[in-house]
């Protein structure tokens, strides 16, 4: 099983921090899953301008083609103006339009408040089921107010997300098993 942790935005630290909870829940309950982290930050993207994701090249190849070999996928991502920042909206530009088909897509939000919770709702779960994506329906919302000089210090957001993960990779589980009895109904 093929993991990537998605932290979808090029500046802050909190939605980073978060995904560091994610993956070493993942690296410590899960150790036949392959977690990879892709921190946005850490790569220099061009942005998108139609064209098939893989006529792209450098950075832009790699981020898009590793996403689009994942079995699962978690996304972090902060709330910038009440919407996804833009270096997140831009991947999801770069792939196809079936890109997560077959794929397990979890997701954490970010946010200085609670105002904009419903980001999730009416931004996100939209594009990722447009995507074909197969949504854990929960997700996890942190505040500001649960980080302090770049740690997570909230235990209630911890659980949250470790059960984001373990959620995560049984609805993957889960897909698998439909997907093999479907493929064994075929007989060839």
């Amino acid at each position: 099983m093929n993991v990537i942790g998605l932290s979808g935005s090029i500046v802050g630290s909190k939605t980073r921090t978060a995904m560091d909870v994610v993956a070493k829940e993942i690296n410590e309950k899960y150790p036949e899953a392959e977690f990879q982290l892709i921190d946005l930050k850490d790569y220099d993207l061009q942005f998108s301008d139609g064209r098939n994701y893989l006529d792209y090249s450098g950075d832009t190849a790699s981020v898009t083609r590793k996403i689009m070999e994942a079995d699962v996928i978690i996304i972090g991502t902060p709330v910038f103006q009440a919407s996804i920042p833009a270096s997140l909206k831009n991947i999801f530009d770069l792939l196809p339009a079936g890109a997560f088909r077959d794929k397990v897509v979890s997701f954490f939000i970010t946010a200085g408040s609670s105002k904009h919770y419903l980001v999730a709702d009416y931004q996100l779960k939209p594009t990722l089921a447009y995507m074909k994506a197969q949504i854990v329906q929960t997700y996890v919302y942190i505040e500001e107010k649960s980080f302090q000089q770049k740690e997570l210090i909230d235990d209630d957001v911890s659980f949250r997300l470790e059960r984001l993960v373990e959620d995560t990779l049984d609805t993957f589980e889960a897909a698998e098993c439909v997907r093999k009895r479907k493929e064994d109904s075929y007989g060839f």
